[in-house]
Parts: C-alpha cells; sequence; structure tokens
C-alpha cells in the first residue's frame, strides 16, 4: 500500500514552524527578524505567516496579534485543564526592558564592572537578575525606547480575559518567547496605559503539569 504524499496531518491547529513564527509576529518582530534569528529565509516566514493566516481564517498581521491560543500539549495548555477560574492579581514587576546599542560590550558591561548575576542570552537580549526582577537587554540600535514594566502572573490566559473585558487595550495576545532546555515556557502579552504607554504581563510555566515557577 502506497503510503499518501506530502506531509502528514498534525495533531494541532498549528505545525510547530508556524506557532514559532505566529509567536515571534505576536512579539513585534518583522519577517526579516524571524528569518534571521531562526535561520531561513523571509520568504519561508512569508509562507508560514500565508499558511497560519488562511487556516486561523485572520485578514492580516494585526489580527493575528490580537488571536489567541495556546499550542496542544503546551505548558499553558496544560495549566488550563481543571483549574478553577479565579479573580486574576498583577504580580510584583518581575523584569524591565532596557535598549542598547551593543548586547555583547552591554552585557559585559553590566556583568563584568556592574556585577550583576548573568541568567542567560540568546540573539540579542540579554538577562540579568536585579535582586529578583529580571533586567532585559534588548539591542535596538541607536533608537532608545521608553522601558517596559513586566508584570508577573500566575497564569497569563486567564488574566488576559479578565483584562479585556474590563476594557485593557491588549496590543499583543498572549505568546510564547521562549522554551528553556528543562522544558520551562515564558509567556508574554503586552498591552496600554490610558498615555500609551507599554506594559506587559509575564508567566513562567513549568513543563511538571503546567506549574508556575
Amino acid at each position: 500500500m502506497k503510503r499518501p504524499r506530502g506531509r502528514p496531518p498534525h495533531a494541532d491547529l498549528l505545525t510547530p514552524s508556524e506557532w514559532r513564527t505566529v509567536h515571534a509576529i505576536q512579539h513585534g518582530m518583522t519577517s526579516a527578524e524571524i528569518a534571521r534569528r531562526r535561520g531561513v529565509s523571509v520568504n519561508a516566514v512569508k509562507y508560514h505567516v500565508a499558511n497560519a493566516l488562511a487556516k486561523l481564517n485572520l485578514r492580516n498581521r494585526r489580527e493575528l496579534r490580537a488571536w489567541f491560543r495556546a499550542p496542544r500539549g503546551s505548558a499553558l495548555a496544560d495549566q488550563g485543564k481543571g483549574t478553577m477560574k479565579q479573580d486574576s492579581k498583577l504580580g510584583p514587576i518581575g523584569q524591565i526592558a532596557r535598549s542598547v546599542g551593543d548586547i555583547q560590550a552591554s552585557e559585559a558591561w553590566y556583568r563584568d564592572v556592574l556585577g550583576l548575576p548573568h541568567l542567560y542570552t540568546f540573539g540579542t537580549l540579554a538577562f540579568f537578575d536585579c535582586g529578583g526582577t529580571r533586567l532585559m537587554l534588548s539591542q535596538e540600535g541607536a533608537a532608545a525606547k521608553e522601558s517596559i514594566l513586566y508584570l508577573r502572573v500566575p497564569n497569563i490566559a486567564q488574566t488576559h480575559d479578565q483584562l479585556m473585558a474590563r476594557g485593557v487595550k491588549f496590543t499583543h495576545a498572549p505568546h510564547m518567547i521562549h522554551r528553556h532546555a528543562d522544558g520551562t515556557e515564558e509567556w508574554m502579552a503586552f498591552f496600554e496605559d490610558p498615555d500609551g504607554r507599554p506594559l506587559a504581563l509575564m508567566c513562567q510555566i513549568s513543563a511538571v503539569a503546567g506549574q508556575n515557577r
């Protein structure tokens, strides 16, 4: 019996490559930035975007940034199973972002000169511990952006829904930004204050039964 041609159907709504592309777009990255970070062509990124838009029945990237669903089998999807919804409260500030011109030089300065504990670096992002609050350095060139306050929450999907119901304007729906080697997922969602300044929700979820860290 001949096997059907083409890739077998994926069990989830999107393929793993499409999920990674969607989450990168929801984080505000361009096709060129996604291609450079993933080591693929811009056309490959555009191909995944077109497939995702068609599967989700969305018209453009703006609608894609506002769309939310956790990938099947992710720690966030497992977190929501069998749990009762409770009123979400924003936790302590978990992260502050600062733009830098040269990530390598800045990483060395914050680590070796200031003596801040270096957590990890990937791509043009470097993370440090400031007494329990995480500092994220992001290479943005010469144009400095206003610092973003990242508020830690235990359940980002639930908090997102509740804040939207209260009229909060989200510019980027919850999306996974990184999966660590141990399976821990980092999720973020961005919104604005009444003056249009950026804030974000952040959530770390362990791969073990969707537990928060």
